[in-house]
C-alpha cells in the first residue's frame, strides 16, 4: 500500500470527498481558487491548504504533478 492510500484511510468520508476534488482540480490543472503557497527552501513544492486538510505536491518543469502528501495539519506536516 502507498503512502497516499494509507493517509486517505484516516479521513472522514466527507474529507475524502474535498480530497478527491482538489486532486481532479491538480490534474486538469484547474488550481485557480484554492490557497496554493510554494514551501519555502523547497524547489517546486507546494501545498494547498483547504480547511485542515493539506495536499503537497511536487511540480516538474514538464508541468507534471507528484503528490508527496495529503495530511492533517500538524506539527510534522511539512517534515518530509
Amino acid at each position: 500500500m502507498d503512502k497516499i492510500s494509507k493517509a486517505l484511510k484516516k479521513f472522514s468520508k466527507r474529507e475524502k470527498q474535498v480530497i478527491s476534488s482538489i486532486l481532479r482540480s491538480i490534474k486538469s490543472r484547474g488550481l485557480s481558487g484554492f490557497d496554493i503557497k510554494k514551501l519555502k527552501n523547497k524547489d517546486n513544492i507546494f501545498r494547498i491548504r483547504k480547511g485542515k486538510i493539506r495536499i503537497i505536491y511536487l511540480v516538474y518543469n514538464d508541468g507534471e504533478y507528484k503528490i508527496l502528501a495529503i495530511e492533517r495539519k500538524n506539527d510534522n506536516t511539512y517534515n518530509f
